[in-house]
């Protein structure tokens, strides 16, 4: 991790997206610089800190969040506004080497994007069975399940010693 620069973010509910009443959405900038290939250093790094399940592609058009699992995005091309909390919530602008990492229930939507804008995402060991739900799922059953997820063992690029462990206490 060439950068700690780690803004964090606790977002209210919004409308029916829960978001997080007790983690702040953090977003990591320049976490690698902007050259070489990011898709292989952020999925090497992800899983040599115990964050599974990755994939990349880009982010959903639509408001949607994941009650059952944290969730980190890193932009391994071009840039990007990402919505986060919920329709109205706060735009955030992102480029390549940017990561965000979402508590469960944090809202998010792809806003605008250069063509070749890509991330990629994936989850703390244990929680690679994410669920996908949008503003129609029932808020008050989906934060049941928000507050029954375990904290990450370690931050998705830093490890043990990473900002995460201190922001999620």
């Amino acid at each position: 991790m060439e950068a700690q620069s780690v803004t964090p973010y606790l977002l209210q509910p919004h409308g029916s997206i829960p978001n997080n009443q007790r983690l702040p959405l953090l977003l990591y900038q320049q976490v690698f610089q902007a050259t070489g290939d990011l898709t292989s250093r952020f999925k090497t790094a992800f899983a040599q800190h115990g964050w599974a399940g990755s994939w990349v592609n880009g982010v959903y058009s639509y408001h949607h969040y994941h009650s059952n699992a944290h969730e980190v995005l890193g932009v391994a091309a071009g840039r990007a506004v990402i919505i986060f909390g919920g329709p109205g919530g706060k735009e955030v602008a992102v480029t390549a080497g940017d990561m965000a990492v979402l508590p469960a229930g944090t809202g998010h939507c792809l806003k605008s994007s250069s063509p070749d804008f890509k991330v990629v995402g994936a989850y703390p060991a244990g929680q690679e069975n994410y669920d996908t739900c949008t503003e129609q799922d029932d808020p008050d059953e989906k934060k049941r399940h928000i507050a029954q997820v375990a904290l990450p063992e370690s931050d998705p690029v830093a490890g043990k010693d990473g900002p995460l462990l201190a922001y999620w206490k």
